[in-house]
């Protein structure tokens, strides 16, 4: 987000397809909100458990996602809430479904109708 990114539309062999594509959009200066990509070297070896050092690389980027949206994960006041997108080099039909709204439960849907003023919103 906000015109920069560590990927380019080139890297779909190690960002994946949609990774790299939100890079290049990044870079091309559309309106891309911030976020951050696991590689497919990463993601091929999650089926034999976390690779060391992911969990604080994740942690670290997530903090940078929140200073740069002004919202935090978990936070039942200002919740910032992630979409994860499963994405090979390749398209792939029927590969899992996107996640919505990770880190939206009864807390932090509470203060996502306070926020937006919009329970129903919030609870959709």
């Amino acid at each position: 987000g906000a015109g920069t990114a560590e990927g380019r539309g080139e890297m779909k062999d190690l960002l994946g397809g949609k990774g790299a594509d939100l890079a290049q959009m990044a870079l091309m200066g559309l309106p891309v909100p911030p976020g951050f990509t696991l590689t497919t070297e990463v993601s091929a070896l999650l089926g034999a458990g976390l690779p060391e050092g992911l969990r604080s690389q994740v942690l670290e980027a997530l903090a940078l996602v929140e200073a740069r949206t002004q919202q935090r994960f978990g936070d039942a006041e200002n919740p910032l809430l992630l979409s994860v997108r499963p994405g090979a080099r390749a398209s792939m039909p029927g590969m899992m479904d996107v996640v919505l709204n990770v880190g939206l439960n009864d807390e932090t849907a509470e203060g996502l109708a306070r926020r937006s003023g919009d329970r129903r919103f919030a609870f959709d």
